[in-house]
């Protein structure tokens, strides 16, 4: 695989994820952080601006259709964390769509509570209207919150879930496959508007959907929306490695991201696809300064700031499993019957053989990074580690998260980007329109379906 940089075909990836206030639990409390523009548009136009100016290749947005409140199950441990509320994200990238002009836009759907046919109409339409910069991140929800507000009590377990994900994304890849390149004539002297021959019926018919099609938006500019996937449970390995052109991932260990990444791209090649197909991006979170003794005195900060309460609340509602149930003192208990987050258990379990926490540690711990890896000091030292990530096959790229907004992203693009650029490990421009062009990513085929 080509790891250079040449004409946008190579180098690192990077996104970056946002979220109102940043990915630390406590970021709402820093004394920079805007709580008043929170739920604003200005504010989440100046954050895709800013990764627009740094040339990165997408902003993305995350979603759960619930309040975590899985914890105690009720809103009292929610409202410790900004995480109790959020914006649509379609919503949120298509109002981004007309303040930017080459970043991409990339946002959650889950398949458990929606249908194939509303669900390719809105990227197929986001992909028309914002030039090629659709991207949707495909998941199953995970936590019996997001059931209740469905007419469920509890959701499907871990393999049902992606059976109907599969048939999910079938439909709809079927769904965008409607119109061929050429359908339309816009024969005006003729009449003809299209060629009837050139549009197709879907017809599926499968044990979770019926669908006729066909989908009433055109082939749009990437020929589909890239496809996101964020799963790194056995299953969610297996049907990112058959569907999706990107994968987010937690990873905090170069080991275990080297390993990740070896396995994603074996089993792209067993689908019969190119290792560079399916691009490795793990959720990194810096947090940079001009020296390294002022990044650990932020990162200080956010740790005084952070309510252990905040980040079980969080790890409750991901992992589908009420924790305030044992003893914040007491040991980690095991987690045999959560059933949400299969791979967030497996880090999780993974950690605690490692360190005896209790569960108050626990949610300190996991209420600053998620699981995700986190990397504090200079720019230099920022690029050093993505470098070493990079070069080493860890990753194609890093999902960026800031542990705070607007400050922590500005202080990346303003200090690690330049920095990467002159390792030639990043674009200076952009040299392509879409986001596909910016991953580096073939223009999907035409396939008829019917």
């Amino acid at each position: 695989m080509s790891r250079t940089n040449e004409s946008g075909s190579g180098g690192l990836r990077l996104g970056v994820f946002l979220d109102a206030a940043g990915h630390y639990a406590s970021a709402w409390r820093h004394p920079a952080a805007p709580t008043e523009r929170f739920f604003r548009l200005e504010y989440y136009k100046h954050l895709a601006q800013t990764a627009e100016r740094g040339k990165l290749d997408m902003v993305f947005f995350s979603d759960r259709y619930g309040i975590p409140d899985r914890y105690g199950d009720s809103f009292h441990a929610t409202v410790k964390s900004l995480h109790s509320a959020r914006l649509d994200p379609f919503t949120l990238i298509a109002a981004l769509a007309g303040a930017t002009e080459r970043i991409g836009l990339a946002a959650t759907v889950s398949t458990s509570f929606s249908e194939p046919f509303h669900v390719a109409r809105q990227f197929a339409s986001l992909d028309l209207l914002s030039g090629g910069r659709a991207a949707w991140n495909v998941v199953t929800s995970t936590s019996d919150n997001e059931a209740r507000n469905f007419g469920g009590d509890r959701i499907p377990d871990h393999e049902l879930r992606y059976e109907r994900a599969r048939e999910f994304l079938e439909v709809a890849n079927g769904l965008w496959d409607s119109w061929e390149e050429d359908a339309f004539v816009f024969d005006k002297r003729a009449g003809l508007y299209a060629e009837a021959d050139k549009v197709h019926y879907l017809h599926h018919r499968g044990r979770h959907f019926d669908v006729r099609g066909p989908l009433d938006v055109p082939r749009s500019p990437q020929g589909r929306p890239v496809l996101v996937q964020a799963g790194s449970s056995n299953t969610g390995r297996d049907f990112a490695a058959g569907a999706a052109e990107v994968v987010f991932t937690a990873q905090p260990s170069l080991e275990g991201a080297r390993a990740f990444y070896a396995d994603m791209k074996a089993r792209a090649a067993a689908y019969g696809r190119s290792p560079d197909a399916i691009k490795v991006m793990p959720g990194m979170m810096p947090i940079v300064a001009a020296t390294e003794a002022e990044a650990k005195e932020t990162e200080a900060l956010l740790a005084e700031f952070a309510d252990p309460v905040a980040g079980l609340a969080i790890l409750s509602d991901q992992i589908n499993y009420d924790l305030s149930v044992h003893p914040l003192d007491g040991p980690v208990p095991e987690l045999s019957e959560a059933t949400g987050m299969q791979s967030r258990l497996q880090l999780v379990a993974k950690l605690m053989q490692s360190d005896s926490l209790t569960l108050r540690q626990l949610g300190r711990f996991y209420g600053g990074s998620r699981m995700h890896r986190k990397v504090v000091g200079t720019p230099v030292q920022i690029a050093d580690f993505m470098e070493e990530w990079y070069k080493r096959e860890a990753c194609d790229g890093f999902n960026i998260m800031p542990p705070y907004l607007p400050d922590g992203l500005e202080t990346f693009i303003d200090g690690v980007v330049p920095e990467l650029q002159n390792r030639g490990l990043f674009r200076t421009e952009y040299e392509g329109a879409t986001l596909r062009e910016h991953l580096g990513l073939p223009r999907p085929v035409f396939q008829a379906r019917s």
